[in-house]
């Protein structure tokens, strides 16, 4: 959580203004003063910065810096570390600096046309656009000459808040902050952000049950004065696409081509609710269940302290009848040979029976599988259903039902279900504990888990196969593809449930701050 601002000094109050009057201060200045616009998140105000803007009030009369304001700080779930007027004020102190404001939007771009500066500074490190995950230096260049200013580079030294908060104000444990730094040492952010760049040559096909999680936001009145009931008043209703549904969002902001192959209820509300909830670049593809609803889980939450009081299951878990299986079945043999990936998240409520599972191991060129244990199928389901796969990622609760080994060591189950399923890599989740990859040719390693704020585990899984499936379709090293799994399982729990699929230059921002 960002450290907030109690109050600020008169000198920075003196300089510290809302982003409409310092447009109007510029409009001013304009014609006889020269305005000079730096743009940055300054989370931690080290020497780079101050050098840097020394050296961009060189290059002209007046000098304004704008802030990136807290809720589109993309540099992890626990950043920034300080709040917007903590950091304005920092800047607001140079003496360097003329004016301070915190920005209303994601980044300078739409800044530039509302103030107009004659000259837009940024530091050496991002003279090369190809380096930019985010796009956003090229749109920058372009937003500035096009109100006919110029983009200019400062040369000073660089440093890095991300490398001073990692090393001296993370929340991640001192073994996490080790493994980072040695990680890095051995593979650069450039060369992990890579594998995921390459996840768009790959076509994916992602095939599992449609699932709408519904949170009903409560307030605990009492008990029930005639029966020991809590009882509870209903404030509002929150819905996500979850289950496939969630992951085809999830792999479609990552792959070049997705197609999903799900099974809905015959009902026209929830078949448009859901259709709404897909992103554009989904293909998706419905089996629909005439004598069944659409799964739903609805989960009622204390909507002051965000505790889950009960969760109750809508659907039918009973297979699907002959005609809907023919369909499945035929769908799964046209469609998964046209795809480099299959990814599966198999929730257990019917979908995917015998055939359907043949179908998929047979056709499949590259299969990733998640096998989901939950309270309506737990102890009648696990991964050995499938014959084979290239990938299994599930979590360690639901590796052990399959090995019926609650208590013993991880590494001998984890070794025996890949011969068993003819499976040359293994990843399991272990929630704060991170994850354990294991590779036929390279064997085990242990990856820590890198989230801080937890706000909903629900969904963290999902994102986790989503992104490492599709790392290890390309061929990434098993460490790689865990790591960047549990920085999108971080992304995940400090939101509520699926209320947003990952943002793929959120992940790469936050995967290049980890790494320095």
């Amino acid at each position: 959580m960002a450290v907030e601002s109690p109050h600020i000094t008169a000198v920075a109050d003196d300089k510290i203004v809302s982003l409409s009057d310092l447009r109007a201060r510029i409009g001013l200045a304009r014609g006889h003063r020269r305005v000079v616009h730096c743009h940055g998140v300054f989370d931690l105000l080290h020497i780079g910065h101050i050098r840097h803007l020394q050296r961009a009030r060189r290059l002209g009369d007046l000098l304004v810096v704008t802030v990136t304001p807290n809720r589109y700080v993309n540099k992890g779930p626990d950043r920034p570390a300080f709040d917007e007027r903590l950091r304005a004020e920092a800047i607001a102190a140079l003496d360097c600096v003329d004016l301070v404001a915190v920005n209303r939007w994601p980044t300078a771009i739409e800044t530039i046309g509302y103030l107009r500066p004659d000259c837009f500074v940024k530091g050496a490190e991002y003279r090369d656009p190809d380096r930019d995950v985010t796009g956003a230096i090229a749109r920058e260049r372009e937003a500035v000459e096009s109100i006919g200013g110029r983009l200019e580079f400062t040369d000073e030294l660089t440093s890095s808040s991300s490398r001073l908060i990692n090393r001296y104000l993370s929340g991640l444990s001192e073994a996490t902050r080790r493994y980072l730094t040695g990680l890095a040492q051995r593979h650069d952010s450039d060369e992990v952000l890579a594998h995921l760049d390459r996840a768009r040559e790959l076509s994916a096909l992602v095939i599992g049950e449609a699932i709408v999680d519904e949170y009903q936001y409560c307030q605990a009145i009492g008990k029930s004065s005639k029966e020991p009931v809590l009882t509870v008043r209903q404030n509002r209703l929150e819905k996500h696409a979850g289950g496939i549904l969630a992951v085809a969002n999830q792999v479609a902001g990552f792959a070049g081509r997705t197609t999903m192959l799900t099974m809905i209820g015959a009902e026209s509300d929830q078949a448009r609710f859901v259709e709404r909830q897909l992103r554009p670049a989904v293909d998706a593809v419905y089996v629909r269940r005439r004598d069944a609803p659409t799964i739903v889980k609805r989960r009622y939450i204390d909507g002051y302290f965000f505790q889950k009081l009960f969760e109750v299951y809508e659907g039918d878990d009973a297979p699907l009848n002959a005609d809907e299986a023919a369909q499945l079945n035929a769908a799964i043999a046209a469609r998964a040979p046209e795809h480099d990936l299959v990814v599966v998240n198999d929730y257990g409520h019917g979908m995917i029976g015998r055939k359907a599972a043949d179908e998929i191991v047979d056709r499949a060129r590259f299969l990733a599988l998640n096998v989901q244990c939950n309270a309506g199928n737990l102890g009648y389901h696990t991964v050995s259903k499938y014959r084979r796969a290239d990938l299994i990622c599930v979590a360690e609760n639901e590796i052990r039902v399959e090995g019926r080994n609650r208590h013993g060591a991880l590494e001998p189950l984890i070794e025996k279900v890949s011969r068993r399923l003819d499976c040359p890599q293994v990843i399991i989740t272990r929630g704060s504990r991170g994850c354990v990859c294991y590779d036929r040719q390279e064997g085990f390693t242990k990856v820590p888990a890198v989230a801080g704020q937890v706000r909903d585990r629900m969904g963290a899984g999902d994102a986790f196969v989503s992104v490492a499936a599709l790392c290890a379709a390309r061929g990434a090293p098993l460490e790689l593809a865990g790591m960047i799994g549990n920085a999108a399982g971080a992304e995940a729990v400090a939101t509520v449930g699926h209320r947003r699929p990952i943002d793929r230059a959120r992940l790469c921002r936050h995967i290049e701050c980890l790494l320095k």
